[in-house]
């Protein structure tokens, strides 16, 4: 390994207070060439929440939903869900049946990262994905609140129906998946995070309409910029790497 890798290494573990100090373990050149973007030291993040809501609304007005939410912090022994559902009836007036035909999209469930689709064989819908992140820095953790709605086991699936459509969110222990199959054959989605990828996927097969698939993950890192005498120290470090050249 070069020696200038050894001396970055050694440089930011001097950066450290003393109890995040770290024994430098040898990388392959290899595998540095391959590392993207910018890193945040242990101890950084100080909040980590998702959000994740699925509706379906239909002709009538009928709507059926759930919102899923999940916040770890420094203090929390064990990440765990809260699922709230929201029904809402509508005018009661009848919905004609769905008559599209969708083809094809079995791949759409085993690819990786971000996968958004909206397949659509009717007129007059809506369909909306969306992920979003957001980062800030702060001093201290947001004061965690009384969660809201029930509790999602490992293996648990809470449901709720009603003219809308049925809905379904289950947890394993790879994830956790909101979905809606609407009635009258009007379609069906879901959303799903598991295995470092996410799903947002809706098919349409009748009219009027709206879906929304929505997630939000929310990062809080501690606002610890360095002294002014540990960036010294880092700069007077990195200076002795002019005398080997780099």
């Amino acid at each position: 390994m070069k020696t200038s890798t050894w001396l970055v290494a050694a440089c930011l573990a001097a950066s450290l207070p003393a109890h995040a100090q770290f024994k430098p373990i040898e990388i392959k050149d290899q595998e540095l060439s391959e590392l993207r973007g910018r890193y945040v030291m242990p101890g950084r993040i100080i909040s980590f929440g998702v959000v994740m809501s699925s509706t379906w609304q239909n002709a009538r007005g009928d709507s059926i939903g759930a919102t899923a939410s999940m916040q770890v912090q420094q203090s929390s022994f064990k990440p765990q869900f809260y699922v709230s559902l929201d029904t809402r009836d509508g005018n009661g007036a009848p919905v004609t049946q769905g008559n599209g035909t969708v083809t094809g999209g079995a791949g759409l469930g085993t690819t990786q990262g971000v996968t958004q689709s909206v397949r659509a064989a009717g007129d007059y819908n809506t369909a909306y994905n969306n992920v979003s992140i957001n980062v800030k820095e702060a001093n201290s953790a947001p004061a965690a609140g009384k969660p809201q709605g029930q509790l999602l086991g490992s293996g648990q699936t809470i449901t709720g129906s009603n003219g809308a459509g049925t809905l379904s969110v289950s947890a394993t222990g790879k994830g956790i998946q909101l979905g809606i199959q609407a009635n009258n054959n009007q379609g069906n989605t879901v959303q799903r995070l598991a295995q470092g990828g996410l799903l947002q996927a809706t098919t349409l097969l009748g009219g009027n309409n709206a879906v929304n698939n929505i997630t939000q993950l929310n990062v809080v890192l501690r606002n610890n910029l360095p002294t002014a005498g540990a960036l010294n120290c880092n700069l007077d470090q990195l200076k002795g790497l002019r005398i080997s050249g780099y």
